[in-house]
């Protein structure tokens, strides 16, 4: 496991034995920036990717709206309202400028 991994609880969350899933989430480009970290374990009340970015956008102040990322989940692009589940390593990828 990564030495950047820190466990995080999820302000105002859900605790142990209430509804929500843990997963990791890993920031590149500007939301590592914006983040301060590459990666972290939560857990959340949110069911799908989308709801996980508003919660985390919100929590975090993310400059970049839902609509300027692609989400991938397990190694595999999915849709915003991709289910998340126990375990699942999500990705939020900004736009990449290069030339």
């Amino acid at each position: 496991m990564p030495a950047a991994l820190e466990r995080t609880r999820a302000r105002g969350g859900p605790a142990g034995g209430e509804p929500g899933v843990t997963v990791r989430i890993r920031y590149f480009a500007i939301l590592r920036e914006e983040r301060g970290r590459d990666e972290e374990e939560l857990r959340t009340g949110a069911a799908t990717a989308a709801a996980l970015y508003d919660e985390l956008r919100g929590r975090f102040s993310f400059s970049l709206p839902a609509g300027r990322l692609r989400v991938a989940c397990n190694g595999d692009f999915v849709p915003w309202d991709h289910a998340l589940r126990n375990g699942d390593l999500v990705v939020f990828i900004p736009p990449v400028a290069g030339g």
